[in-house]
């Protein structure tokens, strides 16, 4: 079977490779669809994923078929629709390093246990909004690091998928007021569409000034000047200006997440950021999140298919992933394999 894999810097390839073989504790999926990220395109770019040697196959963002499974595998049968934490799998993080992607049509599950690769979703979700799990968990997580609570006030830097997954798990929380922030019309657009209260387009508008409007203003520490209001920033572009607009903004307190990979050094002057006590947390994949987010896209898939700008057949996967790279050229795009 065919296999999308990294075989050297800014090289991607049609690899041969075997059809799994299931053993007795194993289930064979076959990979209904799959999302491009953009951690796949920083694969692609450095040509692999260090350590691993030789081609690096692709593909972490999953939702799949069972087909097979193994003659003691309980809890899980053939038919079943499914999706996928690929940081369970036993041999290596499928997609990011490990032995197999989810770029080809079949994958295989060792050591399965019940909850804990997969997790059974109803036969009417679409197999492109399926697919959006993973991401929206990496979302889910980043809002609750955040510490986001009910009555809140939140902003969102960044309109991709990362920021709409945080800006609906942001609302299931019950915050109060979330505003996303983007240079790109049709993704702020996307996001009222899908329930921001507010968005503000930072190419032509003053981020600070409008949030104070939008959200409130509050003295800051030392009792003069005006700061937002705003509880919980999420930084979901990568972008050092939003880091900096952050700063100016935050009142006493804010707590500041970044779920996004910034690819170059950020300068902070810690001597200004003092009075503010923020609050900086970071944000990596999705320690418990990845089924918890399953329900609300099961119960509101029309809402999470508006995150999905572009589906592709897997025999133009070598395309989706040109597409997901060209900035401004699509924002998530899904490869699906029937």
């Amino acid at each position: 079977m065919k296999s999308v894999q990294v075989t050297g810097p800014d090289r991607n390839e049609w690899v041969d490779v075997e059809t799994p073989a299931v053993g007795a504790n194993d289930v064979l999926l076959a990979i209904r669809a799959c999302g491009i990220c953009g951690s796949d395109v920083f694969y692609s770019h450095v040509g692999g994923i260090p350590p691993r040697q030789g081609a690096t196959p692709l593909g972490h963002e999953p939702a799949a078929e069972v087909v097979e499974i193994g003659a003691d595998v309980t809890g899980i049968a053939v038919g079943d629709h499914v999706v996928i934490d690929t940081m369970r799998f036993t041999d290596g993080l499928l997609g990011s390093g490990g032995a197999q992607g989810a770029l080809t049509p079949f994958v295989v599950v060792k050591d399965f246990e019940p909850g804990v690769q997969l997790r059974v979703i109803p036969n009417d979700i679409p197999w492109q909004v399926a697919a959006l799990n993973e991401p929206m968990a990496v979302a889910h997580h980043a809002v609750n690091r955040s510490g986001a609570k009910a009555g809140d006030r939140a902003v969102v830097f960044g309109a991709g998928p990362i920021g709409l997954g945080a800006l609906l798990s942001l609302k299931s929380k019950g915050v109060a007021h979330v505003t996303l922030v983007d240079i790109i019309p049709g993704r702020l657009e996307k996001a009222l569409a899908i329930g921001a209260d507010a968005v503000i387009d930072s190419r032509n508008e003053d981020v600070v000034a409008r949030l104070i409007e939008l959200q409130g203003g509050v003295p800051d520490a030392l009792g003069h000047g005006t700061r937002a209001a705003t509880d919980v920033y999420i930084d979901a572009a990568g972008v050092a200006s939003v880091v900096e607009t952050v700063f100016a903004a935050a009142k006493n307190r804010a707590v500041l997440t970044i779920p996004a990979v910034h690819k170059k050094p950020v300068e902070v002057d810690f001597g200004t950021l003092l009075q503010t006590e923020i609050d900086i947390r970071m944000s990596m994949g999705y320690p418990t999140e990845i089924f918890e987010v399953t329900d609300a896209i099961i119960a509101s898939p029309d809402k999470y298919a508006q995150i999905v700008s572009d589906v592709l057949p897997f025999d133009r996967a070598l395309e989706a992933l040109e597409l997901a790279k060209t900035p401004g050229a699509a924002d998530k795009v899904v490869v699906t394999f029937e």
